[in-house]
């Protein structure tokens, strides 16, 4: 009984983290001078440096909120058995970390253990954050420091006992957190090491794209093989060819990450297009470029059999509709549905007329049987912002009926996925979400 407890309490207080991405590249490894060293002087130059460190580490998806101040904390992670939500990290001293000093932030990065000692719940992805060097973690504090602080009192968490009890981390901790700094591969060049620290340490990919062990801590094994992420597929980032990004090329993949938006294969949405806007639009041509060459060296993992990408399958090569023979025969429904609201934008042929990010072809999303993302985007819309250009789609939740969505998504991944549908109105209402 009580090892069930603990193995169920170890499960439950770890949550999935927003993916973001990015390094600057200045340092790739940390001194290893411990939590013993004197603050540094907020320079103009420390200020710089952390400010993009900042954005490349994407800490706006969680402690910003739609109208509030920046980094002022409360953004809601909804749990099964609560909910908790994001501090504040401005200089506030009264609500946010404005007494801490610069050994209290490391702390916090490298140990998941706040400045009065108590333990930060894993939605704060330390375990990820634990490679980052002092120099990068000091040099981010110092531009938080140099914002207008806001005071922002901390909303209460509402978890039920025993997940409320936050010393129970102590145990989550010594079971998988592995605090080690990066250290570059010696057989790996300058360029791929620099994409690893930028992958694995400061952006943080894996906490959204590697699934989860029994204890809810990333499962290595499986790293960058795809997860489930409230509610939305993250989906499998490795070199294999079908499930992964293996058979992207480099601009393909420059382009995704740099705009959100690679040409023969979709556009991002949900938080991934958070993770774009944020913070990845905002790395130069070096960082993206290490990423690439990082990502070019992961290895495979396959996925589930029937979700592999077909770029192009022979139901949506001809720039005509649906015709009888196809995969998706029968489904008039759902052709009606699409021809109406969804061609004049997306095109029979996937190709996206007022604007690329509305293509269609290649997409991951559109060669999901399941239609997890396709599912969620047509209820939520989305609105990807970039330098480089935007993308709009409204949400359709208000226009059309459970089954009537349920009967275009399959008519999408028939057509632009050459593979039969299996979204039920059952799923679409369970994925509904208030709007």
């Amino acid at each position: 009984m009580a090892r069930r407890f603990l193995k169920s309490l170890i499960a439950a207080t770890s949550v999935v983290a927003l993916a973001g991405a990015g390094f600057v590249g200045w340092r790739l490894y940390d001194r290893d001078r411990g939590i013993s060293a004197p603050d540094v002087p907020h320079t103009p130059e420390l200020i710089a440096r952390g400010d993009y460190l900042v954005k490349a580490a994407d800490c706006a998806a969680c402690h910003d909120t739609p109208g509030g101040k920046p980094f002022a904390g409360g953004r809601a992670f909804t749990l099964p058995f609560g909910t908790i939500y994001s501090t504040n990290i401005t200089a506030d001293r009264e609500t946010g970390i404005g007494t801490w000093s610069d050994d209290d932030f490391v702390r916090a990065l490298h140990k998941g253990v706040a400045k009065d000692g108590s333990h930060l719940y894993p939605a704060f992805p330390y375990s990820s954050y634990t490679g980052l060097s002092r120099d990068d973690i000091v040099a981010m504090k110092a531009f938080l420091f140099s914002l207008p602080s806001a005071r922002a009192p901390a909303t209460p968490n509402t978890l039920a006992f025993p997940f409320n009890q936050r010393w129970t981390l102590a145990f989550w901790n010594l079971a998988f957190l592995d605090q080690k700094r990066f250290r570059p591969e010696p057989k790996a060049s300058a360029v791929e090491n620099r994409g690893e620290y930028l992958a694995t340490a400061l952006g943080h990919c894996g906490e959204c794209h590697t699934p989860r062990n029994v204890g809810f801590a990333m499962a290595m094994s499986k790293h960058f093989g795809g997860a489930m992420l409230e509610g939305w597929h993250a989906y499998n980032i490795t070199t294999d060819k079908g499930y992964g990004i293996g058979d992207w090329s480099d601009d393909q993949l420059t382009a995704y990450l740099s705009t959100g938006h690679a040409p023969g294969r979709g556009s991002a949405a949900g938080p991934m297009a958070e993770v774009i806007a944020n913070s990845l639009q905002y790395l130069p041509r070096e960082d993206i470029a290490a990423l690439v060459a990082y990502l070019r060296k992961v290895e495979p993992r396959t996925g589930k059999p029937g979700t592999e990408v077909n770029p192009a399958p022979g139901t949506m090569t001809s720039s005509v509709a649906w015709k009888p023979g196809s995969v998706d025969t029968g489904n008039q429904a759902g052709q009606r549905i699409f021809e109406g609201a969804c061609a004049s934008c997306h095109q029979w042929n996937g190709g996206g007329r007022q604007t690329h990010y509305a293509s269609l072809a290649g997409s991951q999303a559109v060669n999901d049987p399941a239609g997890t993302n396709l599912v969620r985007v047509m209820l939520e819309g989305a609105d990807l912002k970039t330098s480089k250009g935007r993308g709009f789609m409204p949400s359709f939740a208000d226009s059309y009926s459970d089954a009537e969505l349920a009967s275009v998504a399959n008519y999408v991944i028939g057509h632009f996925g050459g593979k039969p549908g299996q979204v039920t109105a059952t799923a679409v209402r369970e994925r509904r979400t208030p709007h």
